[in-house]
């Protein structure tokens, strides 16, 4: 296991984006190159800071306030569903697809698989997305593997609907000879 990997699994897997890097492996990634600081992580809290400090053998320090508060207890997003006008921008924003709904329906929270980033909220043109307390909810670090397997799913289809995407414009390229032609007469890569 290399240290970007052990780095990785210290963290909550949130995927929320405040330490500053897009994902929580790319936060790992960082600080195994030394280019952040343990204390970057508000999700994680002093645990986290912690457990980022034992496997880079260094001292423990505060939380950086810079990044966020710590949080006490966990937090949810909740759609205020009278207000929903399913703009699917939520959807889109949640890293570990915990929100469900279509196009011109009212979205609703998984709670059991929201991680509490936030990433929601600010897309929201209605506004109809709220943060609630789930004092029953498990930490981040007991729901850590589950969130990262949701993550990485996600990312994964993406990347498979991207692909697909691609396909089907290379296909109608293809299939339109006047296009092909026009490239060539350009100069184009067909």
């Amino acid at each position: 296991m290399t240290l970007t990997d052990r780095l990785d699994a210290a963290l909550p897997q949130t995927q929320c984006t405040r330490c500053g890097y897009l994902d929580c492996r790319a936060y790992a990634e960082a600080l195994a190159a030394g280019a952040a600081d343990i204390d970057q992580c508000p999700p994680g809290g002093q645990e986290g800071v912690a457990r980022l400090a034992a496997v880079l053998g260094v001292a423990e320090k505060p939380l950086n306030p810079a990044f966020g508060v710590e949080i006490t207890t966990e937090l949810v997003a909740r759609v205020i569903e009278s207000d929903c006008i399913g703009c699917t921008k939520c959807i889109q924003a949640c890293p570990v697809d915990a929100i469900l709904g279509g196009p011109n329906q009212m979205h609703t929270v998984i709670t059991a698989e929201c991680t509490g980033c936030e990433l929601c909220v600010p897309p929201c043109p209605t506004d109809c997305i709220e943060m609630i307390e789930a004092p029953t909810l498990p930490p981040p670090f007991l729901r850590a593997e589950q969130s990262l397997g949701r993550y990485r799913a996600r990312t994964a289809r993406l990347a498979r609907w991207a692909a697909d995407d691609e396909a089907a414009r290379a296909r109608k390229k293809a299939a339109n000879p006047l296009a092909t032609a026009l490239a060539r007469a350009k100069g184009l890569p067909t």
